[in-house]
């Protein structure tokens, strides 16, 4: 029999929100019984090696309650609260290091927090943080490395979104659509640091999904799923970022394929659409095609029209041109782009892709070149580049 890791950080941030949930059921406010639970972690840290519990669980909330009354008792100023608390306590059952059923957590306490950590009075940015720190479990370095920014600057942050949300309840204060986009951006912001974020965000979505039954949830799931699929095929062995139809597809991972696809038609026949459902169809239909030139994109934009009612986002109208080029012509594709916004995020990037594929070479050449003077990132400007000098060397 091989014995568990009893540092197994992937099970100890899957406790923190339970954890967090339990301490506040019992009368901590969330920034106080956050802190509380951080502070247990770094405890486990240093005991569990030598002296591993047999309730991982239980062990947490115990010594989170005693740093919680430790806190609170520390700030004398507060002497109502600590009264308060303290009468909470007599109330509780007693619990000792390796506790039987007390602590057990409910399910709408965790669930609460996806909720309060995404909470309407917060910035997107400090809803991520938060939610990655309570939610998640992460520390604030890993969070400060995945976003390459100083550990003292994302304390501040935590801790400003803390204060924003000081004296909240458990009450679900923000709507699940809230909850979705937090955690889209959790995914959006890639692979960096010593945590991967698209892998966080993935599990984060599936912990929800379990917990709530949500058509929607299910939809974000599955496009996350078919999304990361791609992966492996999307940047070459020299680092260069690898466009959709160039990419190798036998790379793509078919069993993230598989069940992205299984989630998303179960989520689309309960006849609930929303945004993530349409994204995911259009990112199924990718997926499911051998070749680019297999690609069903009259149905690609269909599903862009039907995301364009639920969501008027301006990336996708420039996607559904770009579909409309592959579909109808490039000529038709230029047409749609000529109505929208030209300081829209790669406008000049789509112009050239389909001027190139209307055959005028020198043109999409020189946007190309404008293209890359505004991308957002080193990969997208260095692709960007070499697609204008692979047309000026015909």
């Amino acid at each position: 029999m091989i014995d568990r890791d009893p540092l197994d950080e992937a099970e100890l941030r899957e406790l923190v929100p339970a954890v967090i949930g339990i301490l506040v059921s019992r009368g901590a406010d969330f920034a106080t019984a956050e802190d509380a639970v951080q502070d247990a972690l770094i405890e486990a840290l240093r005991s569990w090696p030598s002296d591993p519990p047999r309730d991982r669980r239980g062990w947490l909330v115990t010594v989170a309650w005693r740093k919680f009354l430790d806190i609170v008792r520390s700030e004398g100023s507060r002497m109502k609260r600590e009264e308060r608390v303290m009468a909470a306590t007599l109330a509780e059952p007693e619990t000792s290091s390796e506790p039987g059923t007390d602590g057990v957590p409910n399910a709408d306490d965790t669930l609460d927090l996806y909720f309060l950590c995404a909470h309407p009075d917060l910035s997107p940015a400090s809803a991520v943080a938060l939610t990655l720190r309570a939610v998640g479990g992460l520390t604030t370095k890993q969070i400060a490395a995945a976003y390459m920014v100083p550990e003292s600057t994302m304390a501040q942050r935590i801790s400003r979104a803390k204060s924003t949300i000081a004296g909240s309840r458990l009450n679900r204060p923000g709507g699940l659509s809230s909850v979705l986009t937090t955690l889209y951006l959790v995914f959006n912001e890639g692979h960096s640091g010593e945590v991967d974020l698209v892998a966080e965000a993935i599990r984060l979505t599936r912990t929800l999904a379990s917990m709530i039954d949500s058509a929607e949830v299910d939809g974000l799931l599955a496009l996350m799923l078919l999304h990361h699929a791609r992966r492996d095929a999307r940047f070459g062995a020299d680092g260069r970022l690898i466009s959709l139809a160039d990419q190798d597809r036998t790379l793509w991972d078919q069993r993230l394929i598989v069940e992205g696809i299984e989630i998303l038609q179960a989520a689309l026949g309960r006849d609930e659409l929303g945004q993530y459902q349409a994204q995911a169809a259009i990112a199924a239909l990718h997926a499911d095609a051998q070749t680019v030139e297999d690609t069903d994109w009259v149905q690609v934009v269909e599903w862009y029209d039907e995301l364009l009612k639920l969501n008027e986002s301006p990336i996708a109208s420039l996607n559904r041109a770009v579909a409309i080029g592959e579909a109808d012509g490039p000529v038709a594709g230029l047409a749609e782009l000529g109505r929208l916004d030209e300081t829209l995020p790669r406008y000049f990037a789509v112009e050239a892709h389909l001027r190139e594929r209307a055959g005028e070479d020198e043109a999409a050449a020189k946007l190309y070149v404008e293209a890359a003077a505004k991308a957002s990132n080193l990969a997208e400007r260095d692709h960007l580049m070499r697609q204008a000098a692979r047309l000026n060397s015909r």
